[in-house]
């Protein structure tokens, strides 16, 4: 396997799994361990701070609409190779990455972050900085309390690339982090949220 294989894989993922894998990555980056309980992802034992992990695809956005005449299209353009957007070109393309089911008490530090298709963006938050200047909002889902959400999109990311950048990692170094002898079998990542393509 080699970089251009493993982001294909990557992106080929369904939304759980992925999810595990931005775990996973975050966990050996920083070198936290398992979480204490359902609520947050991670924990760092040095600092005993909770930790959440989101992150998200950078996808080209389709601007035809499904119909009965461009159905074909649609699906034809679906595929990730087709969608694909390195980072250096972002500005040139509309995309939308919702980060989101953001439980600000439930953490200190959230990572998160986005998949190009040449490198992977991470950044790191303190949950007392997640509010509208990050245009952070509250309402998720009707009736829910405590549990929020931001896009980081064309219009969005230079506010997170300014100021919340924690590290930028080519596909290659990620497979060399991922293909590292595992330190403990205790310490794999089980997925901490349900959601599903």
């Amino acid at each position: 396997m080699d970089g251009t294989t493993l982001r294909d894989g990557i992106f080929a993922l369904n939304t759980r799994r992925f999810g595990s894998v931005a775990e996973v990555m975050v966990q050996l980056l920083i070198n936290a361990k398992r979480a204490r309980n359902l609520f947050h992802d991670l924990y760092d034992d040095a600092k005993n701070h909770r930790i959440e992990v989101k992150f998200s695809r950078v996808q080209k956005k389709s601007e035809i609409l499904v119909s009965q005449s461009t159905v074909l299209q649609c699906i034809a353009e679906a595929t990730a190779a087709n969608r694909l957007i390195c980072f250096d070109k972002w500005s040139e393309h509309k995309f939308d990455c919702n980060i989101q089911q953001i439980k600000r008490s439930e953490f200190e530090i959230l990572y998160y972050g986005l998949f190009f298709s040449d490198c992977i963006k991470i950044f790191r938050i303190h949950s007392g900085e997640i509010d509208s200047h990050i245009y952070y909002s509250d309402k998720q889902h009707k009736g829910n309390i405590g549990e929020g959400q931001f896009h980081v999109n064309h219009e969005t990311i230079q506010i997170h690339l300014s100021k919340y950048l924690y590290k930028t990692l080519p596909y290659d170094q990620l497979f060399q982090l991922l293909s590292a002898p595992l330190v403990s079998p205790n310490e794999q990542i089980e997925p901490s949220f349900v959601e599903d393509d």
